[in-house]
């Protein structure tokens, strides 16, 4: 079929074309919105799940949602090598010439910028032509004290300009604990004034209990929701209705294939729907067709999705995921891990934490492992 037609987009945190089994989500962040504009208490939103689930669709849609209602954004992404400082201070500065609506900065939005300016420096943050000294606001040099002056202040700014700040953070388990505990105590301090800005985050499943271990009262600062895989009916949506717009069918048992290997991981759904797309030389996309889509999924599963989340291990993490892997079933206990790599619990615990900061790995509950990445388990059979 006409591949300029293909209506699937496999991307990463690509908006797919159908964005179903959502719907519950989509309307929280909806509400939260909608009663922060009005003053009202709100609390933030954390989402929880696997790699693959549309975690990162969501916080986009999300995006879309704040801008309609006239809020001010700023997207951010969490990683192992950038500082927090780092992370946020160009994404805030932008947003506060955006609530400077008339280049006429009113007194808040000045004493944010200038509060910005001098957190940058005193945390060694570079970016563009932007330097300035620490006399242009008032700083400590501490995390947790500073981040917590620099929310109050935007908050403040965006109070000024009648909308609200809204942050979207991706990826929130890379930020080391001192600075997710500055993030929640900065967080707990806008609950506290009621100031207008949100956060709304996207993290791996262990993230609630790092922000639990952060700080005691994280789980009931934030609206925390479980992003899991679709449900049948979701799932089939996902799949037949994108390709109803293009007047393009499925046989039954072709759908029954793709809803079977895709396990209802959107992700999986849009990639297996791309190739049976491709697959197919006509409507209805068959059985056949399907079978062809699942080898071209796993073959580009196993040099790319796959492949970048292995190759990022070193070569004992690499021996623990592996070992994982040929167990008889995930979540496993940590003593079936060390057994199968002949070694004691104790030998095997650096290794486990060091996976599961890297985040292929996670506990969903005391003593247990899996991973993060659906699908891991068959792909490192296949390169056994």
């Amino acid at each position: 079929m006409d591949p300029i037609s293909n209506p699937y987009n496999p991307g990463a945190g690509a908006q797919p074309p159908e964005l179903a089994g959502r719907d519950a989500i989509v309307s929280k962040a909806e509400i939260t919105i909608a009663r922060t504009q009005k003053g009202k208490n709100a609390k933030s939103m954390i989402m929880l799940g696997l790699r693959g689930v549309g975690k990162t669709v969501l916080l986009n849609r999300m995006d879309q949602i704040a801008e309609g209602a006239g809020c001010r954004t700023a997207n951010f992404e969490a990683s192992p090598d950038r500082t927090l400082p780092e992370l946020l201070t160009q994404g805030l500065h932008r947003m506060l010439l955006r609530l400077d609506r008339r280049k006429r900065m009113g007194h808040e939005v000045q004493r944010a910028a200038k509060m910005l300016r001098a957190f940058a420096a005193a945390f060694k943050v570079k970016f563009g032509d932007w330097e300035v000294g620490l006399s242009e606001g008032t700083v400590t040099g501490d995390l947790t004290i500073d981040l917590g002056e620099i929310f109050l202040a935007i908050g403040q700014a965006a109070r000024s300009r009648g909308t609200v700040a809204v942050l979207l953070l991706d990826e929130v388990q890379y930020l080391k604990k001192d600075e997710l505990n500055a993030l929640i105590m900065a967080l707990h301090k806008i609950a506290q004034k009621q100031l207008p800005l949100l956060l709304f985050g996207a993290g791996l499943p262990q993230l609630a209990k790092l922000a639990g271990e952060a700080k005691s009262y994280a789980e009931r600062l934030f609206d925390y929701q479980e992003v899991g895989r679709l449900e049948e009916k979701s799932a089939r949506l996902a799949l037949v209705e994108p390709a109803r717009r293009e007047s393009v069918k499925f046989q039954e048992e072709a759908l029954r294939v793709i809803l079977r290997e895709s396990e209802g991981y959107p992700y999986f759904l849009q990639l297996w729907g791309f190739h049976a797309w491709e697959a197919a030389s006509r409507s209805p996309i068959t059985a056949r067709d399907a079978a062809k889509a699942t080898r071209q999924s796993l073959q580009d599963l196993d040099q790319g999705f796959f492949k970048l989340r292995y190759d990022r291990l070193t070569e004992r993490q690499q021996q623990y995921v592996g070992a994982m892997a040929r167990l008889d079933s995930l979540p496993a206990s940590s003593s079936e891990v060390a057994k199968a790599l002949g070694i004691t619990v104790q030998q095997a615990a650096p290794i486990r934490e060091e996976v599961i900061q890297k985040g292929v790995a996670y506990s969903p509950r005391r003593g247990k492992v899996a991973f993060t990445v659906p699908k891991f388990d068959e792909y490192l059979r296949r390169l056994a």
